[in-house]
């Protein structure tokens, strides 16, 4: 499976978990340099999984909060903790 933004593939891996509509990838498998750490809003603040959302930079063009990961998930998400979900503009599959 893939993550692609604008034709760069920002994941790539058989080591898939899904769960509510959404594919989670390893750290390993996923372009961290491409993704750059955001403050966290009041509503990201008040999830009991303790979301970081990130952009992406790519060729210079920032894309908004379009991958984010557990760090401190309840049980009910431990199986994504410290994977990278990804939306908005970023293509899965």
């Amino acid at each position: 499976m893939q993550a692609t933004l604008n034709d760069h593939v920002i994941a790539q891996s058989d080591d898939i978990v899904e769960t509510g509509g959404y594919a989670y990838f390893p750290p390993a498998a996923t372009r961290l340099e491409w993704l750059k750490k955001v403050p966290k809003t009041a509503s990201d603040l008040e999830c009991p999984h303790g979301v970081q959302f990130y952009d992406a930079v790519l060729d210079g063009n920032r894309y908004e909060r379009v991958a984010w990961s557990y760090e401190r998930p309840q049980p009910k998400m431990q199986a994504v903790g410290g994977r990278f979900g990804f939306w908005k503009d970023v293509k899965v599959a």
